[in-house]
């Protein structure tokens, strides 16, 4: 399966380490759960991905992805220094934009 464009960002920017292009792909009022954890809209977003995801050092791989009713599972390695392994990402997609970001 061809990754969604949004999705293929996130990674990208991600690993760029490039914090301007990793927001933009964010819904204005999106939503991500981090294990139970719950931010929403860009501005909590960007303190996630600051204690998370690029400041930390993230570099994220994607090992399989699936469509399943209206979002997409997303099975992630993921390295640097903080969380190290695998787990699945479920997004859903509004648009060219990630309406919400469920990690487990």
């Amino acid at each position: 399966m061809t990754t969604p464009n949004p999705i293929r960002r996130f990674v990208e920017a991600t690993n760029e380490a490039d914090t301007e292009a990793f927001l933009g792909i964010f819904a204005d009022d999106a939503f991500l759960s981090d294990w139970g954890r719950s931010f929403q809209g860009r501005e909590q977003i960007a303190r996630w991905n600051q204690s998370d995801n690029i400041g930390v050092k993230s570099h994220l791989s994607i090992v399989g992805i699936t469509p399943a009713e209206g979002s997409y599972r997303v099975r992630i390695a993921v390295k640097g220094k903080g969380f190290n392994g695998e787990g699945d990402m479920t997004f859903t997609l509004d648009g060219d934009r990630i309406a919400s970001l469920v990690i487990t």
